[in-house]
């Protein structure tokens, strides 16, 4: 084998083992889990930067409803004490933390309704990856099966079984010849049988002592 050809050979089956190893279905269920827990992780620190901002505007809608009691005792005192600029001014910042509040009360709405977002999303992640974690194992299981499965086709099809069958059928065709040949055999070693003694055991002892009697009366006659 040339060099290039032996070159093209091993980059063709380096290049097959990659891509067994990228269809591994076992391995792209590692890689999908690799990735949703990836997703988990950037998304707890979003959740935890939510809750954060969520908190942070809370506290400010705590301290400017402090700053709204405090501007109202203000100008009421000032009334009070019929100072009419300072109840004026007191009042003026009130309403401006009123209106401040009520922006900060419907940018506080918005932010909680983003984090129950991304607390749905980070339930939603966590169950996937729960029923990804649960199919992992079935499939884990299957892939098994599968594999010991193919392993056994391979074997299964590298069986010479043909073969075997034809040497076992010259070999039966050998062992019934050898059969022939010692039947054959026996018939040429068995005793060969006299017809005298075919004859003798032919007649009985009733044709015997009648062919006696007969012999002696012939006797006496002559």
């Amino acid at each position: 084998m040339g060099i290039f050809k032996r070159m093209k050979v091993i980059t063709k089956a380096d290049l097959n083992s990659l891509l067994d190893r990228v269809e591994d279905p076992m391995a792209m269920l590692n890689e999908y889990t690799r990735e949703i827990e990836q997703e988990i992780t950037k998304a707890h620190k979003a959740l935890s930067r939510q809750i954060f901002v969520e908190n942070k505007q809370a506290a400010l809608i705590l301290e400017t409803n402090s700053l709204i009691e405090k501007r109202t005792r203000q100008a009421k005192l000032a009334i009070d004490r019929e100072e009419e600029s300072i109840a004026k001014l007191a009042v003026q910042e009130k309403l401006i933390h009123e209106k401040q509040l009520a922006h900060y009360q419907q940018q506080y709405e918005m932010i909680q309704s983003q984090t129950l977002t991304l607390k749905e999303k980070i339930t939603e992640l966590q169950e996937t990856y729960n029923q990804l974690q649960h199919k992992k194992i079935l499939l884990a299981s299957r892939v098994n099966v599968a594999q010991s499965m193919k392993h056994i086709q391979k074997a299964t099809a590298s069986f010479q079984t043909d073969n075997i069958v034809r040497g076992v059928a010259r070999a039966e065709e050998r062992i019934l010849l050898m059969e022939a040949e010692v039947q054959a055999s026996n018939q040429f070693t068995n005793p060969i049988v006299s017809y005298d003694s075919v004859y003798q055991n032919a007649i009985n002892e009733e044709e015997l002592t009648k062919e006696l009697e007969k012999l002696k009366k012939e006797d006496k006659a002559v």
